[in-house]
Formats: C-alpha cells, structure tokens, sequence
C-alpha cells in the first residue's frame, strides 16, 4: 500500500490537525471559568462596557495590559455572553491552527519530520493549560501571530521551497533581493509580530527567533555571506524596535504591580535569578520529555545560591551550549543549537531575570513553555527520524510505528489532563494532591467552597493557607469576607486590617474594610478606606458604589450622588449603582432623573424588584398613580411575595376606589406577614372601607393582640364596633 505524505497535503494535515485537536480536548469542551477568568472576562468590567475598546486600549485598570487578547474577549462577549463553552471552542481551534502553522515553518526550515513534530506539539499534555484555559487565550492568540510572522518572514525571502533535512542543505540557496512579493510577506510579517506582542508582551522573543532561522538557514556566517547577514539584521530591526518598546512598558507594569503587593517574593539576587534560570530550563525540558505529575501551581523552589549544587543545573546548560557551539559544523551540533536556542530564546522572559507576578507562586508554569516547546519538540523529532532513515528499511519501519504510538500517548494524556480544567474545585483539588504546600491553592479552593454555600470549608481553606502563610493578605482579605457574611464582624475586621497592613496597596481589602465598618456604623473610618482604596486603583468601582452607600447612611445625599455617578461612569453596567443613586436622586426630589436610573437599572436587570417597586414610589410623587400601579404590579409579578410593593399597591388602589382588588393584596401581605400588626390594621382599614365591618373588626382585634399598645388600632376598632 502507497504511504501517504502528509508533508504534500497541507490541507488533509490540517483537518487531521483540527479533528484530533478537538477530541484530544474532549472534556475542555464544557469546561466552565476558572482562576483569573474573571479578572479577564467575567468580572471585568471593560468586557461588558459599550466604551470598553477604549478603555482596554487606554488603561491598566481593567487587568493587564495585554489590549489585542483582551479585545478578542470583548468581541466575543457580545457574541455568546458569558456562556464557556464557545471560548473554550475558540481557545482549542487557536491552538490547532497553531500546529498547523509549526508544521508549516518547520517545513519552512527544512525540518524533518515536520509533520511528527507538529502533531507531538499540539498534543503534548503540557500544552493543556494553554488550551483548557480560557485566561490562557493570551498564549494561543500570541502564539498564532507569532508563528504567523516568522512564516511570513521566512516566505518573505526568495528562494526554494522547503527540502527535507534535519539541517540546512549543504550548498546553501543563494536568494536575490525581495520583490514587490517579498515585501508583501514581510509587512504581514511586521503586522503579526506587533499582534502577538499586543496579544501577549512575552513574545518580544520574536527578533531572536527570526535572527536563529537566519542563522539556520544560512549554515552559519562565512565572509562571502556577511553582506546577506547585514542585510537580514536590517530586516529584523523593526522587530527588535517593536520589541524593545513592549518590553520597557511590561517592565514597568510588571513592576508597578509588583509594588502594590507590598510582599517581597521578588526581591532576588542577580546570583538567585541565574541559579533559577538554570534550574528552570532542565525542568521545562524535563517536563517535555516525562510529562508526569503535571499540575496548575508547581512548588515554589527555596534558592541557595551559596550551595554549590544549586549552580549545577546552570552550569550544566553551559557545557551542553559549549560542545555544541564547538561542533556547530556537523549537522547534528548545528540542529541541537537551533533547537536549544530556540528553546532557551523563547523561555527568557519567563527563566527569573525579570519580575513576574507569577512567582510569587511558583517559578514554573506549564504555559510559560508554550512556545519554547516548539524548539525541543522539532529537533528531537527530525533527529529521531534521521536515525531512523540511516538505520535501514527496519529503522523506518520502527519510526512509523513509534510516530503513531507517541502521538496516541500524547493524546491520551492530554485527555486526562484537561479533565482537570473542568471547574475550579477540581483544578484546586488536584493542585492540592500534587502540591499540598500550595497556599495559593488553597485560597482560591476556599473562594470556590465559598461560592458553593459551603462557608465553613471555605473557612477551613483559608486558615489553612493562612498555616502556611501567615503572610498572604488575600487569604486574610478572603477570610475576612467569609467571616463579614457569617455575621463576626469584629474578627472579619481583625482580618482585612491584617490584610491591609501586610499590603497596604491592597485596594480590595481596604473597600472591604470599609463596607464592614458602616455595618458597625463607623462610617468615617469606612469613608477613609474607601477613599484609600481610589487613591491606589481610581477606576475601583466597588469603592466608589460602597463610598457612595456609606455617605447615603450618614445623610449626605448630594455627596452619595457624586460617588453613585462616578460608578456608573467605571461600570455602566452596575445595576445596583444605578439604583442607589436613583434612591439618593429620589431623596433630593430629582424624580425623573432618579426614573431614568431605575429604568436602566431595570433594563440591566430585568427582575429587580427593588427598581420597579421605586420607580412605582417615584411615579406617585409625582402624581402618577395609575403609572404607579403598574410598576408595583410589575415588581409583584417579579416577586410575589414582595410585601412593600403590594402594601403600595393597595393604598394606590383604595384610592383608585378599587377596594376589592386592594384587599385581595393586603390579604397575601397578612399571610406573608401575620405577626406583623401593621399588616392587620391595613387589611381592617381597608375592610372597613368596603363595608365588610366584621371581618374589619376581626383583623383590628388581631392587630392588638400582636400589639396591645396599638393606639390607631384601638381608636378604629372601637369606631368600627359602633358602626356595628
């Protein structure tokens, strides 16, 4: 039987591609949201803004400045909501078309066994966290422009198509200048390099990668070819300018970040950070090769950088760099360097010479090698199959039954392993079986329980953390919330003001600390946190809310309103913020711009019923009661058992005259309410009224049993007894 050549039907590889991607990632398909999901999507308030464009382009106030993936988020909000599923789609057929576009510059470059090394990669189980995670779109968004701009750059070039070696062909293709052709690949190729940058800033890699494909294709740097090399740097500098500018912004953002923490998790030597890089690159090869034991949160590695095994690793690296670099003239050093710089290149931002806010966690992360896997993956591949072609008819038939057998492993364990993605409670668990240590891990457990009702576990996870980490404000902060809900407001306060002070630019705990407080009525103490938490993040639009709720408490309503206005200027979509300022707008008389409140409150959330009952108070203060009836018939419809609303509504009806239709009313609000007292007076009113005196009689005996000092109730009592 004929042997197809997948590397000859780029089309049939990609549906392959695409089919086995997708049932690879069977589980992921109804995944929900998981740990940062909502400070991307979810809970952000630029995803759900009409002006967010502008403001994910504009500020840092809305996550991190990642404005082109966070774009993406907004498009598809306004698609399919925040219903998981269609990200979870789109986060996996990125990440196929991704393998599509390895195979295609690999074979670009000459790579042999482009096609293995293509399907290994898109399969390897440590690519599931890129994939499964919709956080992670960053890394298959980034991932597609970046391989999309080093195809374009190398088809930029003339020159022949790709030939079928592990290294360049030993007589190299001399190319001419681009023509109108070339250009036209090298502008896309600009373009998408800019795209992964503003997708994600740790591709700033890219001018290194693209000068190791020249290095690669050239075979390395003779005299005769300085000229064309001079020639390729010029043509990388656009990169390295695009790539210099994102990196010095994402320093300071980082940094800026890394600040507000207050912690010091990031307060390395220059001789701690090599010993990390060092240990760091073993580790994500070692992953590559063993994919076993995989989990969300690694452990976070002690440093000694006095010991002299802890330079090992590193040193390691230097001397495998150092006989390859000596032999770079055979085929072999030659593909080993550009596999390992690739490698290495792609891993530096992340190897500890910078700060990321990730390692305050852990070193490591499955998706920081989400392209660096890409080098070791294609070099191992190609040489695997050169051993196996120099071996002789048996080696190329061993190599076509390994190819398919690593293939199937690598799916099965990516099945497995995206099974892990399904909820946040299983993520955490199984983070928890494979890093007891993690206090992370636990917190974020404890915000899940937390969200599940299950508030005395969730208290268990936080002490927990907090066993391992004193230290960690969000645990107190958490903590805090669990404890604010249970009604220990003295011990919740004792919590978030740890919180604050471990961090004191923890905007968060501080808005919680004053929420707190105006529950004990210590409203200026609460004024000062709110107004602490602004100073450190002014676009925090539950501080403004909570400000704008605790100046309402304290009867300083023109100042509530200023605060109301200004969360409803962060978040137009907060209904809650339109409702307390159309109570606040109400309360100063302004009654149809405290309407137009209530009204897109309303339109926001359709079943409020706090919003249609004042609406309906509105209306009857401004003389509307037939209007008024009609939101209190609403808010009644919403909330049958809403009793402020059908207690309105039949005063409003009684004076309609509509005496029958207001007892039936008052009726339900006795039997919601029977041991209020207030409740049988109005029903006998309102009897006495329609002339049913008997039954009037009774509820007003009723009403001065529950309350014997009730002295309108004595009064109608003894006059509906006379005219008895």
């Amino acid at each position: 039987m004929r042997r197809i050549d997948f590397t000859q039907h780029p089309r049939l590889l990609a549906v392959i591609l695409l089919v086995t991607t997708f049932a690879a990632y069977q589980p992921a398909w109804r995944a929900g949201f998981i740990w940062d999901d909502d400070d991307h999507l979810t809970a952000n308030p630029a995803m759900s803004s009409a002006h967010g464009l502008r403001l994910i382009w504009s500020s840092l106030a809305f996550s991190r400045y990642y404005p082109l993936t966070l774009t993406t988020f907004w498009v598809q909000r306004r698609f399919w909501g925040l219903n998981p599923m269609p990200y979870h789609l789109v986060n996996i057929a990125l990440h196929a078309i991704n393998g599509v576009l390895v195979f295609m510059v690999l074979r670009r470059l000459r790579i042999r066994a482009a096609w293995l090394a293509a399907m290994v990669w898109v399969l390897h189980p440590v690519n599931v966290e890129s994939a499964a995670w919709v956080t992670e779109l960053k890394n298959t968004e980034s991932g597609f422009f970046f391989f999309l701009a080093v195809l374009c750059f190398l088809r930029s070039e003339c020159g022949a198509a790709a030939g079928g070696g592990i290294e360049p062909q030993r007589h190299r293709v001399h190319r001419e200048k681009p023509g109108a052709g070339g250009w036209g690949w090298y502008a896309l190729a600009v373009v998408g390099g800019g795209a992964a940058m503003l997708s994600k800033p740790s591709t700033v890699i890219l001018p290194l990668v693209l000068l190791l494909c020249v290095w690669w294709e050239r075979g390395g740097l003779s005299r005769s070819d300085r000229g064309w090399w001079r020639a390729d740097l010029w043509r990388i500098v656009p990169f390295f300018i695009l790539a210099l500018g994102m990196s010095a912004w994402t320093i300071l953002e980082q940094r800026g970040h890394v600040l507000r923490t207050g912690t010091t998790e990031w307060k390395l030597s220059m001789a701690e950070r090599l010993v990390i890089a060092g240990k760091a690159v073993w580790f994500y090869a070692a992953k590559l090769f063993w994919p076993v034991r995989l989990t969300f949160v690694y452990s976070r590695w002690a440093m000694d950088a006095e010991a002299l095994s802890s330079w090992m690793p590193l040193a390691g690296l230097i001397v495998v760099g150092s006989v390859l670099w000596a032999r770079r003239r055979q085929s072999w050093a030659r593909a080993g360097l550009f596999g390992i710089g690739f490698f290495v290149a792609a891993l530096l931002p992340v190897l500890g010479f910078f700060d990321v806010y990730y390692f305050r966690y852990s070193f490591v992360a499955d998706h920081f090698q989400y392209l660096a896997s890409v080098g070791l993956i294609a070099i191992i591949a190609g040489g695997g199959r050169m051993v196996c072609d120099r071996a002789g008819r048996l080696g190329r038939q061993a190599g076509a039954v390994a190819g398919p057998v690593i293939m199937l492993s690598m799916a099965v364990l990516t099945w497995r392993q995206a099974r892990i993605y399904h909820d946040a409670e299983t993520l955490w668990r199984d983070t928890l079986t494979k890093n007891p240590q993690c206090w992370m891990a636990h917190t974020n457990l404890g915000v899940t329980l937390a969200s599940l009702h299950h508030a005395r576990e969730a208290i268990e996870q936080y002490k927990q953390a907090l066993r391992i980490k004193p230290d960690f404000a969000t645990a107190h902060n958490d903590l805090g919330l669990a404890l604010t809900e249970q009604g220990n407001l003295p011990e919740a306060i004792a919590h978030y003001e740890q919180a604050v002070l471990i961090q004191p630019g923890y905007a968060e705990a501080h808005s919680n600390l004053g929420f707190t407080l105006v529950r004990l009525g210590r409203v200026q103490e609460a004024i000062a946190h709110y107004k602490r938490a602004l100073q450190i993040e002014p676009e925090y639009v539950q501080a403004q809310y909570n400000w704008g709720n605790a100046l309402l408490r304290a009867n300083k309503p023109q100042e509530a309103i200023e605060h109301y206005e200004q969360a409803v200027r962060i978040d137009p979509d907060l209904a809650e913020a339109h409702y307390n300022l159309g109570l606040a707008l109400m309360g100063q008389g302004e009654l149809q711009e405290a309407i137009s409140h209530y009204q897109k409150a309303l339109q926001i959330k359709p079943d409020y019923v706090q919003a249609q009952y004042n609406w309906g108070n509105a209306l009857l203060r401004a003389n509307q009661p037939p209007e008024a009836i009609e939101h209190y018939e609403q808010a009644v419809r919403i909330d049958p058992d809403y009793v402020p609303a059908r207690n309105n509504l039949a005063a409003v009806l009684m004076g309609q005259g509509r005496l029958s239709e207001a007892i039936n009313h008052l009726e339900q609000v006795v039997r919601l309410t029977p041991e209020v007292a207030m409740a049988h007076y109005n029903l006998g009113f309102a009897s006495e009224q329609a002339g049913q005196i008997q039954q009037a009689i009774q509820q007003y005996e009723q009403a001065l049993r529950i309350n014997p000092d009730f002295v309108e109730a004595q009064q109608a009592l003894a006059r509906a007894r006379a005219a008895h």
